[in-house]
């Protein structure tokens, strides 16, 4: 102390920026220690041992919005797609090894931009208890590494041979859209001229590259209400709703096309029988694809199926779902201040 009374006030202040730097330098090599470590122990922790593990087959339920991704199905040429992000929080969580090896299925593919509230697949996932109580929270696992537009909502474990695709007994799509100036009267007329056992081949695009030949397929239930419930104003949305036991690559599009049409009146109800009958119409007419953003695979049905839910995930799912679409409604104002819904 006696050193520093004679100092000036000029070597105090040097000196005290001699201690600040020193304090700096040996934070800065503490923080970097400390970075190598954890970089090291990463890189010489063991793997994941999975030959330890127990597994589950379970079937597992999803929603995802569609519109940013280049559809479900994994491909080649893109990583946008939902099945991608998919396993990558599947083997992020450990839950699987790898897909070749998760005996995998899905119970259904969607195009790019066409969105599902209830898709589901089936899967071998990593258990840790017999018990289902005492399960791992699948859907809270792989909620928390997906994005927020892919989330799981349930799972029911099931046989080790039940397929989520070959045991599915039905599934329902919806089309929303505005009704316009549509004659949606007109519409739903045309429409039950679909439901059946029938011959699509001139209502879909040809998928003879995957093998499909057979266009043969039953449509149990379509028809149109409004979603906005006693709402029939032009600016109103409707809604067609679609069952079917299978359907064919772009069925849903080629078939809502063709009905904005009818509800036009740029075509009659009747044309719907004519492409029916394949024997005189062996060519299916160049019509117009309608856009992938408003479908949806709404649901899938199984038998005796008890779909198990978290409510503290869903009330995370839930929160999530609220702030997108905070964000889309503030997005929706333009710099007017006003917001834009005609349609």
């Amino acid at each position: 102390m006696d050193e520093f009374e004679n100092y000036s006030r000029e070597q105090l202040v040097a000196y005290i920026k001699s201690l600040k730097n020193q304090n700096t330098q040996l934070l800065q090599t503490v923080v970097k220690n400390d970075t190598n470590k954890k970089q090291l122990r990463r890189k010489t922790s063991k793997p994941f041992d999975f030959d330890k593990c127990k597994y589950r087959h379970v079937l597992l339920k999803f929603f995802y919005l569609g519109w940013d991704y280049d559809g479900y199905v994994t491909q080649e040429d893109t990583s946008n797609t939902v099945e991608h992000f998919i396993f990558k929080a599947l083997i992020k969580t450990c839950l699987i090894k790898n897909r070749s090896t998760s005996n995998y299925h899905r119970c259904g593919r969607t195009d790019k931009g066409v969105s599902a509230f209830s898709q589901v697949i089936s899967v071998d996932l990593r258990s840790k208890s017999e018990n289902i109580e005492d399960e791992l929270n699948y859907c809270k696992m792989l909620n928390s590494v997906l994005p927020a537009s892919i989330q799981f909502t349930a799972w029911c474990p099931v046989g080790n041979n039940f397929s989520a695709r070959f045991d599915c007994r039905r599934r329902t799509y919806k089309y929303f859209f505005p009704k316009g100036n549509l004659d949606v009267r007109a519409m739903t007329i045309a429409a039950k001229y679909l439901e059946g056992t029938h011959d699509f081949r001139n209502f879909c695009k040809m998928d003879v590259n995957n093998g499909v030949v057979e266009f043969v397929r039953c449509i149990l239930s379509i028809d149109f209400s409004s979603f906005n419930e006693g709402c029939h104003s032009d600016d109103s949305v409707y809604v067609m709703t679609v069952t079917g036991n299978a359907f064919l690559w772009h069925q849903i599009r080629y078939i809502f096309g063709i009905l904005i049409l009818i509800g036009q009146h740029k075509e009659k109800p009747e044309i719907i029988l004519e492409l029916l009958d394949v024997t005189s119409n062996p060519r299916k007419p160049d019509y117009h694809l309608a856009s992938e953003i408003p479908l949806n695979l709404y649901d899938c049905y199984y038998d005796k199926i008890d779909w198990i839910y978290d409510q503290k995930s869903l009330k995370v799912v839930a929160s999530k779902l609220q702030e997108m679409w905070t964000f889309s409604e503030i997005n929706c104002f333009p710099k007017t201040g006003k917001t834009n819904r005609k349609v």
